[in-house]
């Protein structure tokens, strides 16, 4: 058994569901190559954004998913929220962040990272004025 890991650094993102999986391959690549068999792990290491798998082709179900958490986690006047301690968006970034988690497992066949035809990764930011965020893979496998 062998184990690698890449730590990548990605940078500010506006808010809003981000491709990243060509980022992350690019980085990856040389390592993800020399596995025939494994695990990834992909892990963010921020609590107001998170990661999640999903569609790779229409990027109108990225904007679609923003909408979704827009409405279901209320921000601003009115809002529940007791912790404001970075602003009206940090305690909803937070939830969102939870909602979805912070990482993700993915299969490795044959050096390559087995997604299905129509997934991605994504990396979802809920701030509004986030900085670069910090990525972990983790690649074990023979």
């Amino acid at each position: 058994m062998k184990y690698s890991q890449h730590e990548i650094r990605m940078p500010a993102m506006k808010r809003g569901c981000h491709l990243v999986t060509d980022r992350i391959l690019k980085e990856i690549g040389s390592s993800l190559s020399g596995y025939k068999v494994g695990l990834a792990n992909v892990f963010i290491q921020h609590t107001s954004a998170s990661l999640t798998i999903n569609e790779n082709a229409d990027p109108d179900v990225r904007k679609d998913m923003e909408t979704f958490l827009s409405q279901t986690v209320p921000e601003g006047r009115g809002a529940p929220w007791v912790h404001t301690d970075e602003g009206p968006d940090d305690m909803p970034a937070h939830v969102k962040s939870s909602m979805f988690g912070a990482s993700l497992t993915i299969p490795i066949t044959q050096g390559r990272l087995n997604l299905g035809t129509w997934q991605g990764i994504w990396l979802c930011e809920h701030r509004d004025h986030a900085s670069g965020r910090n990525i972990i893979v983790t690649l074990q496998g023979e």
